[in-house]
């Protein structure tokens, strides 16, 4: 099977890897990344995002390390519009996270009006923190937990310019 997924990924936390092991159990692995254009009109909040090359870099470290343990393959590929690579023909499935859903469904909309088959969606539910709440890219990069859910009082967050 052919999987795409899709995101920022910035930073990765388990969330994100929930996605990724659920893409992995599934085939092999196409991982839209946002451009560097894209990505800030895909946020829910006004936040620095790091460049294209240091999220690629970081993504393709942990995708190397699944693929492997699943012995899959793996491409990463520059996302330049929302609906993006989902809509090629050669895709079976796509994970989602219950929020992107929505996006998944108008997918399978212009699937359909190309005269492609239906992506199968997978939704993958959120991995919480343990306070309860969502673990989140803007939770962590505001300072409030870590890639793994913990709470992070003591961080004061992510600097704009942090590399």
């Amino acid at each position: 099977m052919k999987v795409a997924l899709g995101g920022t990924f910035d930073p990765i936390h388990d969330g994100h890897r929930a996605l990724f092991e659920r893409a992995f159990e599934l085939g092999d692995v196409t991982v839209g990344l946002t451009s560097d254009e894209l990505a800030p009109r895909t946020r829910h909040e006004n936040r620095y995002v790091r460049d294209f090359e240091q999220r690629k870099r970081d993504l393709d470290a942990e995708l190397s390390r699944l693929a492997e343990a699943f012995d899959r393959e793996y491409e990463i590929r520059e996302l330049t519009e929302p609906t993006g690579i989902a809509t090629e023909p050669q895709f079976d499935a796509l994970v989602v996270s219950p929020e992107t859903q929505t996006g998944g469904r108008r997918i399978n909309e212009i699937r359909g009006e190309k005269g492609y088959d239906p992506l199968e969606i997978e939704v993958v539910e959120h991995v919480h923190a343990e306070d309860g709440d969502i673990i989140s890219s803007t939770r962590i990069v505001r300072g409030e937990i870590d890639q793994y859910g913990n709470l992070t009082p003591e961080r004061d967050g992510r600097d704009p310019i942090e590399e």
